[in-house]
């Protein structure tokens, strides 16, 4: 894997983020460059994990985005390998766990305060008062950081 700074992962991250793409679109697009994958795919591929799954406020899409990534860093592509889906899965237990330690959940709803399933599926507005009154970027940032020491530390 090529060399990268943390910092600056992060500082995309929340760049992402704070131009409108999704908090899962945005860990993703910090860090493909890394993988074999361009930019408008990974955009379309993460899309359906913001808000929690579809705005569904199930898994936090940061830990999503850290997942897929994970994924691509890792070599779980052939079912009959049970030692590298095990790393895999221990990959993401492992930074979902690092997030939970911070925020006390991995959960979209808890994070928000909000009741699970019953969001409509139009996207917020985005503007100065949605991003004054959620968590998600810090959680957009936070997650960068965690992915990123996680692939320096396992290359």
């Amino acid at each position: 894997m090529k060399e990268f700074d943390i910092e600056e992962r992060k500082n995309r991250a929340v760049d992402f983020f704070m131009n409108g793409y999704n908090c899962a679109q945005s860990v993703v697009l910090a860090y493909i460059d890394l993988f074999d994958m361009d930019a408008t795919t990974a955009a379309k591929i993460s899309s359906s994990f913001g808000g929690g799954l579809g705005r569904m406020r199930e898994v936090c899409g940061t830990v999503s985005g850290m997942a897929m990534i994970l994924g691509l860093a890792g070599n779980a592509d052939n079912p009959a390998d049970h030692a590298a889906r095990t790393e895999n899965y221990a990959a993401v237990q492992d930074c979902a766990n690092t997030f939970k330690e911070k925020f006390g959940s991995i959960i979209c709803a808890d994070l928000l305060s909000k009741k699970r399933n019953v969001e409509m599926p139009e996207p917020s507005e985005r503007n100065a008062e949605y991003y004054a009154k959620r968590p998600c970027a810090k959680a957009v940032a936070y997650a960068a950081e965690t992915l990123g020491k996680y692939l320096k530390e396992h290359e």
